[in-house]
Parts: structure tokens; sequence; C-alpha cells
């Protein structure tokens, strides 16, 4: 039996080569994805006085009470679906730059279900009865973050970040340290 390769009795690693451009751009975009994300939803609860006159005024038979409780729960409503979708975007930008082909393929799902979501809020548009102008905003920022998405989604599929997720990808890197002599083993 020859052994093929020496060994310093620590394993080999298996290292990632350098990200190519697709990469570092599409991560930009999931950063500027997160970015966006983070002042629409700054931008909405800074909004969020004028919810309760619209609450007052799509549902005059409300009472004081359940105004308030509405108004709470769509505030609730905001900020956790916001950090929600702040997360996910840090969180694919994270995986996709190491490489993690789950993350490729979830990154995809979630801008599908993006495009769902722009193409019912843009169908939605002619039955909206809220103060003119307040949805406009709301609108922009999913635009420009689907926008966002969808540019990411591109760069994940591109031949060069294929390459760099598939396990050919990887380079075997030795340990540190001098190589020990050669051993062959003994015959019996």
């Amino acid at each position: 039996m020859v052994q093929r390769y020496p060994s310093s009795g620590t394993p080999t690693e298996l290292q990632r080569p350098p990200a190519p451009p697709s990469v570092v751009n599409a991560v930009k975009l999931m950063y500027a994805g997160a970015a966006v994300s983070t002042v629409s939803l700054i931008i909405s609860l800074a909004d969020i006085s004028g919810t309760k006159a619209a609450i007052r005024k799509a549902r005059p038979s409300l009472t004081a009470a359940q105004v308030s409780q509405l108004n709470t729960f769509i505030i609730s409503l905001a900020i956790v679906s916001g950090l929600i979708g702040i997360g996910l975007w840090l969180w694919m930008a994270w995986a996709n730059n190491k490489g993690k082909n789950w993350a490729r393929i979830l990154s995809t799902v979630l801008f599908g279900w993006a495009t769902l979501q722009v193409f019912s809020a843009f169908a939605a548009l002619p039955v909206i009865h809220v103060v003119p102008g307040v949805e406009v905003p709301g609108l922009l920022g999913g635009l420009l973050t689907w926008l966002l998405g969808g540019a990411a989604v591109w760069l994940l599929w591109r031949p060069d970040f294929s390459a760099f997720f598939t396990a050919q990808g990887l380079v075997r890197v030795p340990p540190a340290g001098p190589m020990p002599p050669r051993r062959l083993p003994r015959s019996l």
C-alpha cells in the first residue's frame, strides 16, 4: 500500500477560491436591498401617524378602542415584517458570499415571492382607498428592492458564480509547516 499524499498528522483543509466579480456585485446588491428595506421601514414608521385617520375613514363603525388596537397591530406587523425582510437580505448576502448553493436557490425563491407581491400591489392600486400619496413611497421602495433582488438573482446564476458553487471549485490547501519524510508501509 502506497501513501499517495504525505501527511503531518493534521488533515488538509478545503478552501473556496476567491469570489468572482459577479459574487461580489450580487452581495453588494443584497446589502443595498437591506439598506433600502431599512429606509422603507423608517419611512413607514414615520408615516404611521396617518394610519389611525385612515382606519377611521375606512371603517367609521369601529370604536376608538378598536381603532387603537388595529393601529397597534398594523405597527407591530410593519416592524416585524420589515425586520424579517432586512434580516433575509443580510442572511442571503452572507450565505451567498460564502458560496452556499442553498442560499442561491433560496434567494431565487424569495425573488419569485417578491415578484408576486409587486404584481399584487400594482394590481390593487385602483382599489386602494387611503390618503392620496401615502402608498407611493411604499410602492417605490418595494419596486426598488424588487429591482435590486432581480439584479442580484441574475448575477447569482451567471456562469462564473455557478463555478464558485461547484465542488470542483474547492482547492486542497496543505497543512502549514514542513512536510515530514514519506514513510512506506512495512511488508508482512
